[in-house]
Order: C-alpha cells, then structure tokens, then sequence
C-alpha cells in the first residue's frame, strides 16, 4: 500500500491497530484498507484535532477549498468554486444578424442589423429577462458597424447602409437617435467600444482590410494610432485607452490579438480558437470572447485576463455575426446566423466561489 509517517502513535501492532504513546513508522496491509476507509483502527489522538472543523453556522468569509460540517442542520459544507455558465435569456423581438451590442447584461441595446432581406434600423432593449422596441435609428445599417455606450447613452457608427459603407454617427438617449459627427474613414465590419463621449474604432472593411482607428469625442473623429494587423469581422471590447482587438480575417482566419493605450496598439495572447465574425464584451484585461465562426459556427467561450486568453463553458447555440455586450463575470450574446436569422439570447455568468453542499455525485 504504502509507507505512512506521522507523529500520533508507537507503531503498528498485530491486526493494524495502532499501538499509541509517541512516533509512529510502519506499512499498513492493504487488507486494512476497504472502499478507502482503513479497518480496525480504533481511535486517532485528540492532539490531531479535528480534520473537518464542526460549526453551528457557516463561516462568514471562508477561504477556497475551506470545508466544514454544519451540526446544526447535519451538512457537509465547503467554499468552491461555481464553472462558469452560458443560461437561456429572452429572445429578440425580431431575429437578426450583423447588429451590434452596447451596454449591460440587464441594460442591453441591440442596435441595426439584418432583420429580413434588407438592412434594419430597430433598436431594442433589454432588461435582463426580455426585449422591448426602441427608437429607430434614422440611417439602417448591417455588416459589423461600431457600437458603444449604454442603453440610455449609446453610440453606433459606420456600417453598410445597404447601398455603400457609410461613415453616419448616431447617439442615443434612451428614446431616439440624433445624428452625430461623421467618421473619417466610412466602412463596414470593424469593431467599437468605448462611451458615447469617448468611443473607439478600428479595424474593418472599406475598398479592401483597413488598420485604421478612430477616436470619437462626442462631436467628432480624429485619427488614433493604427492597429498591426489589418483585419474585418474581428472581436473587441473595452475603452477609448484600454481597446482590445481579437480574432478576424485578414487573408486568413486570425487567432491575435491587440491592445490600444489610447495611442499605439501593441500585440497581446493569441486567441486559442482563431475566428471570425466573433463577439465580444468586457475590458482589456478582463475581456470576453464567444461565438464566431471557424469552418463551422462554433459557440466557443475564452475569457482574457489581460494577457492570455483561457477557454471556458461554449455557448449552447453556434452562431457568427451576433451582438454582445456586459462584462466577463455577466456578459450578454444574441442574435446572429445559424442557418438563418437568429433570436436567440444567452447570459453568460463567470466562474464564481461559493458555500456548496458536499455530495456525492
């Protein structure tokens, strides 16, 4: 079996029982051992104390891994930690793809979008359980556009009009949209992040792959520091000085992944599944990824700590082109393709430490 040292008893005596007064070195027979509990030992020193602490209420601030037994309801009870989880939300009103996210996981905008055979221009709101209509936007755009803000201070920008790129700047006060400053660049499938009054853009499509980045002051664009890689149909998140930019096509499917300070972006973790058409939510060094499209759609989930990206639970529908918002621990995903326009909504909740019950399953 194996050779056990511990300083609770003499020596190990005929049967296996423990001959108790100081040190104890010996080898216990495997015949002592059955369904891992050890036979015929009697009785441990009170020296020990106690493996599992016996309390009458739980502990307040427990440490992970901590376990203890509840005597007052009979409970086995440890602080661990909770997988992180996709759960159904309420679906969208009208089913889309290619629309974008802003805001959070229970005060979310779905903005634009293709809605049928031709680019839309409806807004929705969600509330953390189910979607209502919003205010229109006064140009429809598709196509991967930029979004940012919140659901009562949004913003959205550039696109694909249904006719041409454009460069149109809204922002949104909860009700409607007014027009805001144009972009410089206008083009369609790039990214956005950021406020209403500070939001960032980059990447995306115009005669060809841009790296160009736009900075949005709430009036108007100006020119940021241009990404290393040109790319269209990428993931991002995060703020005006603190971007991140991940996945894409350039001439292939793209797995890197850059950060922006407010000036210059410079190169981060590679994604561990390289995809398109992906989407985002959360900051740059708490970011979140899911979703996209690998050969097939794929509803795979990672989570950037600001320098590596680490895989966690995959989404329950594989889609491309859908709309994200939230934060890592609380992100939000819907919309999209599948084999056509989807309505469907997920919350995504991160891994959590929490007081469980010990079972046996």
């Amino acid at each position: 079996m194996g050779i056990i040292t511990r300083s609770i008893a003499n020596n190990i005596v005929t049967g296996g029982k423990l001959d108790g007064t100081d040190g104890l070195s010996g080898v216990i027979s495997n015949t002592n051992f059955n369904n891992a509990s050890i036979a015929n030992v009697t009785e441990f020193s009170s020296s020990l104390g106690d493996a599992i602490e016996s309390v009458s209420t739980d502990p307040v601030s427990p440490s992970e891994g901590q376990l203890w037994y509840n005597n007052s309801i009979g409970v086995l009870k440890g602080y661990q930690l909770v997988a992180a989880s996709w759960a159904a939300g309420g679906n969208l009103g009208t089913a889309r793809y290619q629309s974008m996210g802003a805001g959070t996981q229970t005060a979310g905008l779905a903005i634009g979008g293709i809605t049928g055979p031709g680019t839309g221009s409806a807004t929705e709101e969600y509330d953390g359980s189910s979607w209502a209509g919003g205010g229109s936007l006064a140009t429809a755009r598709s196509t991967n556009f930029g979004a940012a803000g919140e659901q009562t201070s949004g913003l959205a920008f550039g696109g694909y009009d249904g006719s041409n790129n454009t460069g149109a700047t809204e922002e949104y006060n909860g009700t409607s949209w007014t027009g805001g400053g144009t972009m410089g660049n206008a083009r369609r499938s790039f990214i956005g992040c950021g406020l209403q009054t500070a939001g960032l853009g980059f990447a995306g499509f115009s005669t060809d792959n841009t790296n160009v980045t736009e900075e949005y002051d709430g009036a108007s664009w100006t020119a940021g520091g241009n990404m290393s890689t040109s790319r269209r149909n990428l993931g991002g998140c995060g703020t005006q000085t603190a971007g991140l930019g991940f996945g894409g096509y350039s001439t292939t499917t793209l797995n890197s992944t850059e950060e922006y300070d407010g000036s210059a972006w410079t190169a981060g973790g590679n994604l561990n599944t390289g995809r398109w058409g992906v989407g985002g939510a959360g900051t740059q060094t708490a970011g979140l990824g899911f979703g996209g499209y690998i050969g097939p759609n794929t509803g795979a989930t990672e989570e950037y700590n600001g320098s590596t990206w680490t895989s966690s639970t995959a989404m329950t529908t594989a889609r491309r082109f859908l709309g994200g918002a939230g934060i890592q621990t609380a992100g939000l995903a819907f919309g999209g393709l599948t084999t056509g326009n989807s309505n469907a909504t997920e919350e995504y909740s991160g891994a959590f430490l929490a007081v469980k019950k010990v079972t046996t399953s």
